[in-house]
């Protein structure tokens, strides 16, 4: 198998993929266009920030499996890879501590204006008065929006820097903020009016595009702290700038609207980085983070090779349209399942799903078949008179 990594990795993941037999390539300066015209013959591509278009997965014939080494996969056309049956697995949950760490240097630089400070230090000017005005994090409230392992990360170093922290996301209850030791906000509009500082940490979907907009900055407090290092997307730019002026927000962002996907570009908005404390998206870019992705990357391959599924799919999808089970008892021979299969096709039957489990001594096997329509009687009854099935069974799924 040809695998192509399109992006820089941990030079431990070529190695480990040689190992498994793999053929393996580098070429971290494909940008999204020159992709299509390097994967004609690959079999399994590694991104990271790089845009796997859908004129990439149209031009690779033989790709089956794409790897987001990363937890966010809107970088990738999810369509184009269903529509061709192609896996998509990401790596979640390996930089989870190199962002809560950005994310809490971001705040602190922020507050203190580290990054403004700096610039005029180097531009020979001693500003101490200006600089020197900041509120201070202790005892202060941090509204932790989406709540999943990054953001409880940051919980837990924002509560170790003595701040008050509430969260919310959509699938955290006041019992599990309790938990957790933190406050509950039932709705964005309320954590922003509770809030002292602000930090972001949800995935981009169609329904968190501008998740934080208008409506949230009018709600926070004057001279609040607002600190993004999800996605760029999840927050209306525009409404963002309006709140820095009239507000006097301070922000730090690790992510923008519309940034470049490759690792050195020319960047278009200014006006914004001019008015904020910003990074050039390296929340996951921590020698520590990359160990570990670089481990997740070659798991999800020898998944992949051990089982045909791979790790951490997330084009997979949850809910069966199948209303019927149909399982099959059969003697394990060569053309059992042929011959079943064959006379679902006969019935216009769909099969869904199939698992096959061999029993020990190989003599005999349980074929189980998600099923979207009932066979016909004499179609179960064609299979029954088989002489290598030992019993067929059909019921309806609840």
């Amino acid at each position: 198998m040809k695998v192509l990594i399109a992006d820089k990795l941990s030079d431990k993941t070529v190695s480990a993929l040689t190992a498994l037999g793999m053929e393996v390539t580098v070429n971290s300066d494909l940008s999204a266009d020159d992709l299509p015209g390097s994967v004609h013959d690959t079999d399994i591509l590694v991104v990271r920030s790089t845009k796997v278009t859908s004129k990439t997965i149209e031009s690779a014939k033989r790709l089956s499996l794409i790897i987001r080494a990363g937890a966010g996969v809107n970088t990738i056309d999810l369509a184009s890879a269903n529509t061709r049956g192609i896996y998509v697995s990401n790596c979640p949950g390996k930089n989870t501590e190199a962002v809560a760490e950005l994310a809490l240097g971001l705040l602190i630089a922020a507050d203190r204006q580290i990054a403004n400070a700096t610039y005029a230090l180097r531009d020979g000017v001693w500003k101490k008065k200006a600089y020197g005005k900041s509120r201070g994090l202790k005892e202060r409230t941090l509204g932790i929006i989406g709540f999943g392992a990054i953001g409880k990360a940051v919980a837990s170093r924002a509560m170790a820097m003595e701040m008050n922290v509430i969260g919310w996301s959509k699938s955290l209850s006041k019992e599990i903020a309790e938990a957790y030791g933190i406050g509950f906000a039932p709705d964005l509009l309320s954590l922003a009016k509770q809030s002292d500082a602000v930090s972001v940490h949800v995935a981009y979907k169609p329904e968190t595009n501008h998740l934080i907009g208008r409506d949230f900055f009018d709600a926070m407090k004057s001279g609040g702290i607002f600190v993004n290092t999800s996605r760029g997307e999840v927050v209306d730019t525009t409404a963002l700038i309006e709140a820095i002026r009239s507000k006097s927000l301070r922000v730090g962002l690790d992510v923008f609207e519309g940034e470049p996907a490759g690792g050195e570009a020319a960047f278009a908005d200014k006006e914004l980085a001019n008015l904020v404390t910003a990074t050039p998206h390296i929340g996951a870019s921590t020698d520590q983070a990359s160990e570990a992705i670089a481990d997740e990357v070659v798991n999800i391959v020898k998944s992949y090779l051990a089982t045909g599924v791979p790790l951490n799919t997330v084009n997979i999808r949850t809910r069966s349209s199948a209303t019927q089970s149909l399982v099959v008892r059969h003697y394990n021979r060569v053309g059992v399942l042929a011959g079943v299969l064959d006379k679902l096709k006969r019935a216009g039957v769909n099969v869904e799903e199939m698992t096959n489990i061999i029993f020990e001594a190989s003599k005999a096997a349980c074929c189980t078949l998600l099923i979207d329509a009932a066979p016909p009687k004499e179609i179960l009854s064609e299979m029954s008179k088989d002489e290598n099935i030992i019993e067929v069974a059909l019921k309806p799924l609840a």
